[in-house]
């Protein structure tokens, strides 16, 4: 799998929040996160403010409400630093429907109400699908161990070793405000 600029990221999940935008209601269903937190503080209209940092993929995501009915809320993903070596990847969300059967675990919900419309709160997502990382067969000590030409070899081969992934889906809670 390719990793993703940030421009994608961001176009990705603005589209994500528009298709989902429509059958946003509440969802029982969702497992317990593995973070729990309070809603964030209330957000105006364009005042952007940063949602979640996924340091492991070295992005963070931020949103903020648009004031306009069609697409209420947008966010995307930035890059935290351009000398940060990612662990892990934020992957499209257009391309994922993660769940629990497939090996996904909810890894968080944010929760972010307006501060103009009180019925209305974006809802963000955040799974995460850890890589099974096998270790390398014990050596003739017993030892498993990396080899750095070893390794090299196989990234030329296109055979890395599978890494955890991230992906944030975007759902608008409550009653369209009226204005």
């Amino acid at each position: 799998m390719r990793h993703l600029s940030s421009s994608s990221i961001a176009l990705a999940c603005v589209l994500a929040a528009a298709a989902a935008w429509p059958s946003a209601p509440a969802r029982a269903a969702d497992p317990a996160p593995e973070i729990r937190r309070d809603p964030y503080p209330p957000k105006r209209d364009g005042e952007v403010h940063t949602i979640r940092i996924i340091p492991e993929a070295c992005v963070y995501l931020v949103g903020h409400f648009t004031g306009d009915a069609a697409v209420p809320y947008r966010y995307g993903a930035k890059r935290n630093a351009a000398r940060c070596q990612p662990r892990a990847q934020l992957v499209d969300p257009a391309k994922v429907a993660p769940s629990v059967a497939a090996g996904w675990i909810l890894n968080d919900i944010v929760r972010i109400p307006s501060a103009i419309c009180a019925e209305r709160t974006a809802v963000v997502r955040v799974w995460r699908k850890p890589a099974v990382n096998v270790p390398p067969p014990p050596d003739a000590q017993g030892r498993s161990r990396i080899y750095l030409d070893e390794s090299k070899q196989r990234a030329a081969r296109g055979a890395l070793a599978p890494v955890p992934k991230y992906v944030a889906l975007l759902s608008i809670e409550g009653d369209a405000c009226r204005r």
